[in-house]
C-alpha cells in the first residue's frame, strides 16, 4: 500500500459541468450524418427496392454455407486432436498402467501439447480398469492434474462412456452439460484402445454457446435468425436465445415445434434435416426454401459435416445485400462513407471511448487494491464527474474513515471472490485476526482521542507489513483487524504474523497500564486451510477469531494458528521479549 492511505486522497470542488461532452458529440454526429443521408437516400431509394429483394436469398444462402463450413472446422480441428491424443504411445501406455508415474508424467506431458490447441483448452481422461476419470488443463502440471472422480454405471452424468464403450464408430459427439464448470458443451468422445482392447477414453467438449455466439453475433437484425437443429428436430443453439442462461448452459433443448408454430417454416425445415448422425460428409440436404411467414421470406437449410445437425438461417427480404449491384455509385458512396467513418470513429475514440477505457482500467485496478487513482478526475465534463463520483463512491465504500485502511465490508466482498477463485486452483488460505492487548485500558489512560491516533499509527504498520497485490488488511471492527493471505501455507503466514508483531512493537507507543509490555502490542490468530468448493469464509474468520482467544488468554502478544481440524492449536507462540516460537 501507498504510504498515504487513499481515503486522505479526496477530490477538490466540483461545479457540475454543461454537458459539453455529450453537445459536441451530438452536434457533430448530426450534421455529418444529416449531410451524408441526404445525398445516400436518393440513391438508395432508387435501387435498394430491386436490388435487395434479389440478392436476399443468394447471400443467406452464402451465409449459411460459410457459416456451416466455419463450425464444421470447429468440429474437424477439435476431432483431429482429440484423436492424436487418444492414438499417442504415451497415453496408451499410462492408461494401461495407471499407477506407473513416469508413465503418467509422460502422458501428461504428450496432451498437455494438446490441451493448449483445444478451443476449450482441456480434456478428460477415464482409465477403463478403475473408472477413474481426471482432467486435464493448460495451466496443468503431472502433480496438480484434477481428480474429478469415479464412474458409475446408471449416473446419467457417466452414461457417455458406457455409450461409447457400445459404441461401434469408437468416438461419440452429443450435446451435453459440463457439470465440472457447468457449462453446456459439444462433447467430443473417443475411445482409447491397444490391440483391440479398450483402455479408456479421452473426451473434451467445445464451448458450444461461445462457438455458435461468434457465427451469430456476426448479425443483429429484427428479421434474422439462426438455429442448429439435429435431425431429431431438437434446437441446440438459437441466436434468438444467446442472452439466455437457462439455455446456454442449462438441460432445456427445445423441439423445432416449441420453437415455431408456422407450418410454412416447420415444413421447410422438417422435409430438408439431415438424418444419421456420425456421418462425416453430413447427411442433411442443402436447401434454399422461400417462405412469406412474418419478417422471414427465406428459410436456408444447410448440413454440417461431421455432426448429423444442420444450420438454420431465417432472413427476411432486407437482411442481406451486397455492393456488388451498386457498382456504378460504388466508389462515391464508399468515399462518403468511409469519409464519415473515419472522422466519426476518430471522434468517438478521442472523446468517448479513449477516457473511457482509461477509467475502466483504472477500475480494474482499484478492484482488489487501494493502490492508484481513477482515471478521468480531471476532467471537467461529464467523464469527469462520473470519475469523481466513482472514486468518492469508492473510498466511502471501501475504506475505513479513520485508519484509511479497508473496511469490513470491502473485505466480506472480497473474501467470498477469494475463496472462489482458491477453490477452483485448491489453493491456500491464510486469515490472521489481530486485536491490540489492553486497548480499553489504553482508552481510559490516554484518551479517546490518543486511542484514534493509536488506532491509526498501528494500521498503519500492519498496511507497511502486507506488501502483496492479492493480500490485504481490513480493520474488522474497534481495534481489531484482519489480514487476508492469499496462496499461502501456515508456514508463510506465520512470517508475516511474526513480522506483524516486531513492527507494531517498533512503534514503541507507550501503554503504561498494559501487564504485556510498557508499549502497545498485539494479539493474533491464525487459520490456515485449502480452501474446498462450497467452504465459506466465515469459517476462517471464525477459527481465527477463536485462535485469537487462545492468544489472549494464554499472555498476549503472541500469535496461535488453528488446527485444520478446526481446533484450536499454538503453532507459533511469540512473546515481546525473545520473539521465539
Amino acid at each position: 500500500m501507498n504510504d498515504e492511505p487513499f481515503a486522505t486522497k479526496r477530490p477538490g470542488a466540483y461545479a457540475p459541468s454543461e454537458g459539453r461532452l455529450a453537445s459536441r458529440f451530438r452536434r457533430m454526429n448530426v450534421m455529418m450524418f444529416a449531410a451524408a443521408f441526404l445525398i445516400m437516400a436518393v440513391v438508395m431509394a432508387v435501387l435498394l427496392n430491386n436490388a435487395v429483394s434479389r440478392i436476399s436469398s443468394a447471400y443467406s444462402e452464402q451465409f449459411a454455407v460459410s457459416s456451416a463450413d466455419a463450425l464444421s472446422a470447429h468440429v474437424d480441428k477439435e476431432l483431429g486432436l482429440i484423436a492424436l491424443a487418444a492414438r499417442a504411445y504415451e497415453v496408451v501406455e499410462w492408461l494401461a498402467d495407471e499407477g506407473d508415474e513416469n508413465k503418467k508424467a509422460l502422458a501428461v506431458d504428450k496432451m498437455l501439447s494438446i490441451v493448449k490447441e483445444l478451443y476449450s483448452y482441456n480434456l478428460y481422461l477415464v482409465f477403463g480398469e478403475s473408472l477413474n476419470n481426471y482432467r486435464i488443463w493448460a495451466d496443468s502440471v503431472t502433480g496438480n492434474i484434477l481428480h474429478v472422480g469415479v464412474l458409475e454405471r446408471g449416473n446419467p452424468q457417466d452414461e457417455w462412456y458406457y455409450d461409447l464403450l457400445e459404441s461401434e464408430e469408437g468416438a461419440l459427439l452429443s450435446i451435453g452439460i459440463d457439470h465440472e464448470l457447468q457449462r453446456k458443451r459439444l462433447w467430443l468422445d473417443y475411445s482409447v484402445e491397444r490391440e483391440g482392447v479398450q483402455l479408456g477414453a479421452i473426451s473434451t467438449g467445445l464451448e458450444f454457446s461461445h462457438m455458435a455466439g461468434e457465427l451469430f453475433s456476426q448479425y443483429e437484425t429484427s428479421n434474422m435468425r439462426g438455429l442448429i437443429v439435429d435431425e431429431a428436430g431438437i434446437v441446440h443453439m438459437d441466436s434468438d436465445l444467446m442472452d439466455d442462461g437457462d439455455f446456454l448452459f442449462g438441460d432445456f433443448a427445445p423441439r423445432i415445434d416449441e420453437v415455431f408454430s408456422d407450418p410454412k417454416i416447420l415444413g421447410a425445415i422438417k422435409q430438408n434435416l439431415g438424418v444419421g448422425a456420425g456421418n462425416a460428409e453430413g447427411s442433411g440436404r442443402h436447401a434454399v426454401v422461400r417462405v412469406h411467414s412474418g419478417p422471414y421470406r427465406n428459410v436456408t437449410i444447410t448440413p454440417i459435416r461431421s455432426t448429423g445437425w444442420s444450420l438454420v438461417i431465417l432472413s427476411g427480404s432486407t437482411s442481406f445485400f451486397s455492393v456488388s449491384y451498386f457498382i456504378p455509385i460504388l466508389g462515391i458512396m464508399l468515399l462518403l462513407l468511409l469519409t464519415v467513418a473515419l472522422v466519426t470513429s476518430a471522434a468517438n475514440y478521442r472523446l468517448i471511448f479513449l477516457p473511457l477505457g482509461k477509467l475502466d482500467k483504472s477500475l480494474a485496478s482499484l478492484r482488489y487494491s487501494l493502490e492508484g487513482r481513477i482515471s478521468g478526475t480531471e476532467r471537467d465534463d461529464e467523464l469527469g464527474a462520473l470519475s469523481r463520483t466513482i472514486q468518492d463512491l469508492f473510498t466511502k465504500a471501501n475504506v475505513d474513515g479513520l485508519t484509511g485502511i479497508y473496511n469490513r465490508r470491502f473485505m466480506e466482498n472480497n473474501l467470498e471472490q477469494i475463496m472462489g477463485m482458491l477453490s477452483r486452483l485448491n489453493g491456500y488460505l491464510s486469515v490472521l485476526m489481530l486485536d491490540i492487548d489492553y486497548f480499553k485500558k489504553y482508552n481510559d489512560m490516554y484518551g479517546h482521542d490518543q486511542g484514534d491516533e493509536c488506532l491509526k499509527s498501528v494500521a498503519q504498520a500492519l498496511a507497511l507489513t502486507v506488501t502483496r497485490s492479492s493480500d490485504f488488511i481490513a480493520r474488522y471492527g474497534g481495534e481489531e483487524f484482519l489480514v487476508v493471505l492469499t496462496n499461502t501455507d501456515v508456514d508463510g503466514a506465520l512470517v508475516v504474523a511474526e513480522k506483524l508483531l516486531e513492527n507494531v512493537r517498533a512503534l514503541e507507543i507507550p501503554h503504561a497500564d498494559s501487564t504485556v509490555a510498557p508499549f502497545v502490542t498485539v494479539s493474533i490468530g491464525g487459520a490456515t486451510d485449502r480452501v474446498v468448493y462450497g467452504q465459506k469464509w466465515e469459517e476462517y474468520v471464525k477459527r481465527a477469531d477463536e485462535a485469537l482467544y487462545v492468544s489472549k488468554q494464554t499472555g498476549r502478544n503472541k500469535i496461535t494458528f488453528s488446527k485444520q481440524n478446526g481446533q484450536n492449536g499454538q503453532n507459533g507462540g511469540q512473546n515481546g521479549q525473545n520473539g521465539g516460537k
